[in-house]
């Protein structure tokens, strides 16, 4: 099934409708004193909607994929918003939220990876708008991945949770922005540190996901990750001894099942069917090219 442009106006209401929508919020904000207590808004002026932090920037990031994607659908109201929310005042005091002492690691890394995917996506839109708000972004997108600079070495052990906290999951989005920017040294940054999370990982098995709340697959993200940063020769061999099952044409994967959509965590199930799908519709893309 492909997405068209009745879908595609379908899925931009999703974010339109909430991003300067203020509450419900949910912070996850530390306060060092009372004076940290302030509106979601004034903390967070271009990334305030749709109920947390990192689900307002990958709505973000939705929109400007959409115009990319369709420049033939009507684009009146994304770049309205866009273009009030993304404004160099506005990035200028989401970075400010990152000085506090309490708050450097707010959204650490899945959040992180969000926004850099976000400003990835500015970056290759061919459209004066895009342009503008990237330059806008880019400073706010580089003290991020100097977080991931600083902070990645420090890891010992990789985070392997099917929700927000997985690291390859964020190594995956930060590798795609180091390639865009030809940032080398982030890109071998996480080059070097997914081979030394991952490289050794054997006989995996996926009768041990998911867990109940979760919406991204810790294996396949694995696996994903490390079809970017292996070549397809080492990552053949490296895959035949992480999951040999996934080459059995008789392997079965079956979809997971949703027993309540109105529950916000349960629901995060639907999520994991589709960054499965995403996920190994990548990996079999770099099967093919064997």
């Amino acid at each position: 099934l492909l997405l068209d442009i009745p879908q595609a106006n379908r899925l931009a209401q999703l974010p339109l409708k909430c991003m300067d929508q203020e509450y419900p919020n949910k912070l996850g904000q530390v306060l060092g004193d009372s004076s940290d207590l302030k509106s979601p808004q004034t903390l967070h002026p271009a990334f305030y909607g749709c109920f947390d932090w990192h689900s307002s920037v990958h709505g973000h990031w939705m929109l400007v994929r959409l115009m990319k994607e369709f420049p033939g659908m009507d684009q009146t109201e994304i770049r309205k918003k866009l273009s009030k929310q993304l404004t160099k005042e506005n990035i200028a005091q989401e970075i400010k939220y990152f000085d506090d002492k309490h708050n450097t690691s707010f959204e650490r890394t899945y959040g992180w990876a969000w926004l850099l995917k976000l400003h990835g996506e500015l970056l290759t839109h061919n459209d004066t708008l895009s342009q503008r708000m990237a330059k806008n972004v880019q400073p706010f997108a580089a003290r991020l991945a100097r977080e991931f600079e600083t902070f990645l070495p420090k890891l010992t052990y990789p985070l392997r949770s099917g929700e927000h906290i997985n690291t390859a999951f964020s190594l995956s989005i930060a590798y795609d922005y180091a390639l865009i920017t030809k940032n080398t040294r982030f890109q071998n940054l996480i080059e070097e540190r997914a081979k030394f999370f991952y490289e050794k990982d054997e006989d995996a098995n996926f009768k041990y996901e998911p867990s109940g709340f979760d919406f991204l697959s810790p294996i396949t993200e694995e696996i994903h990750l490390m079809s970017k940063v292996l070549n397809t020769h080492v990552f053949t061999v490296w895959l035949n001894h992480f999951m040999p099952k996934l080459y059995d044409k008789n392997y079965a994967f079956q979809p997971v099942e949703v027993s309540d959509r109105t529950d916000g965590k349960l629901v995060h199930l639907d999520g994991l069917n589709l960054s499965r799908a995403w996920c190994l519709y990548a990996i079999a893309r770099k099967d093919s090219q064997l």
